[in-house]
């Protein structure tokens, strides 16, 4: 991928950014539900599944690397046909409308038989959606094994699928917030690109130089606009000390104290000048092209930045999430886990083989090495991937902030997503357009708690 097909980029973007409804089928009580062992299949036991995920709605290496797994596992399970499917929706970004197709298809009694969802869906993949407890389908035990093996998952990653004390999904692809940055831009500078910044004090005194000695764009943070989720600004708000949801579930508070002056951090450098006014995919584009000094970006779009150093001829590296002050900073995590929502005990049975598999040291090398994501089980690395994470230093940076990051929390009840949206839609017009940042999030979060549901879980 060259840097000046920005239409690749884009696309490339809006794939890897997802994460990543109301009403819907299966009802609240599904979660505390118990469902019935599915049966083993007996060899000549003729099995037909569908698996949806966004990834086959985009064209290159994510669908490629996809129908190249599902090739290997026909082959080592021809008794079960797996049809592969992209979610329904007519959205620019296929991850969009993961939540919105499964809900359509399940309210006409056929849901996919497995889904790939995100991690901030969970809570209504669950409990409205009816994803079966894997705990309950397969036993606690196999599920266990699942995530042990050779290389097995990170400890950290492992229970991201869990919810009211049972396993729903397999964590499958995620990232933490990487600050990438053109070291030769910070060269030309006068920075020593050896030395990054490590405070968010620091990211945006770096960018002012940068755009003081090249005229290019200092630091862009990708946390602060409605089509980026939340899982980043989860990120810079808990670095800060505050949340943007309380622990037990019930109560909004991203407009307490301290996760306004997150936001109001990053609104100060765009007032500067040190970041500039740019949507995700301008952003983006930017950074590829070598005409913005730093991004804080899912690692997932470690790939596209690489080949966009390499076409352009700039330097590409990587630092951990910056912290404010002193205080370590605390990385979240964006991407999507595995569901099974099949009724059926054979189907289910097929879909746990299917994810067994989607989720084995092969499966996690090839998505690892032609797509870019963190290989969940991190072993790899010192093994089949050894190559590949030489080869892609800032792979460590995101492994070592894995094993200390805090989990992407999901908003709770039928109406989450309008509640996430409407606190991004407030950053956004902090940070981006210059309202007051405490007027703007009080006001966002109080039509916000009115979403949340009493008893919220």
């Amino acid at each position: 991928m060259r840097p000046i097909r920005l239409a690749a980029v884009a696309l490339a973007a809006t794939a890897l950014l997802a994460g990543c409804g109301v009403g819907g089928a299966g009802s609240a009580d599904s979660a505390s539900a118990t469902v019935q062992r599915a049966p083993e299949l007996t060899p000549d036991q003729k099995v037909s599944i569908t698996f949806e995920s966004y990834n086959f709605g985009q064209a290159g290496p994510w669908s490629d690397t996809f129908n190249g797994l599902l090739t290997a596992f026909r082959a080592q399970h021809p008794n079960i046909t797996v049809t592969a499917q992209k979610p329904q929706g007519n959205s620019s970004n296929p991850a969009a409308d993961s939540v919105s197709s499964v809900q359509t298809q399940a309210a006409t009694g056929n849901p996919p038989d497995v889904a790939q969802l995100g991690f901030s869906d969970m809570g209504f993949t669950v409990h409205q959606l009816g994803a079966k407890p894997l705990d309950d389908l397969v036993g606690a035990d196999t599920v266990r094994q699942s995530f042990g093996g050779t290389h097995p998952y990170a400890a950290a990653a492992a229970s991201l699928g869990q919810l009211d004390g049972k396993t729903y999904g397999v964590p499958f692809v995620l990232s933490t917030p990487v600050l990438y940055y053109n070291a030769s831009l910070f060269t030309a500078a006068g920075l020593d690109p050896a030395k990054p910044p490590a405070t968010w004090a620091e990211v945006a005194d770096a960018a002012a130089k940068i755009k003081a000695a090249t005229g290019k764009e200092g630091a862009y943070a990708d946390c602060v606009t409605t089509q980026a989720k939340d899982w980043c600004l989860q990120s810079i708000v808990r670095s800060n000390g505050g949340r943007v949801l309380s622990e037990d579930r019930t109560t909004l508070q991203y407009a307490e104290p301290k996760s306004v002056q997150a936001v109001s951090t990053l609104a100060d450098m765009v007032k500067s000048g040190a970041s500039p006014k740019f949507s995700q995919q301008q952003a983006v584009e930017a950074f590829t092209r070598g005409d913005l000094g730093m991004i804080l970006e899912s690692s997932s779009l470690q790939g596209t930045f690489a080949k966009g150093a390499k076409g352009a001829g700039w330097q590409l590296r990587g630092a951990a999430t910056p912290s404010f002050g002193s205080t370590p900073a605390v990385p979240t995590n964006s991407g999507a886990a595995l569901y099974i929502l099949s009724n059926d005990p054979a189907k289910q049975r097929a879909a746990w083989e299917l994810i067994t598999f989607l989720t084995s040291d092969q499966a996690f090398t090839d998505i690892a090495k032609n797509i870019g994501y963190l290989p969940l089980r991190t072993g790899l690395m010192n093994d089949s991937l050894k190559d590949w994470a030489a080869a892609n230093p800032t792979t460590g940076i995101n492994v070592d902030q894995l094993n200390r990051m805090e989990p992407w929390v999901s908003f709770p009840g039928d109406n989450y997503l309008q509640i996430r949206d409407g606190m991004m839609d407030a950053v956004e017009k902090v940070v981006l357009q210059g309202a007051d940042a405490q007027a703007t999030l009080t006001e966002a979060e109080q039509r916000g708690q009115a979403l949340v549901p009493t008893g919220a879980r």
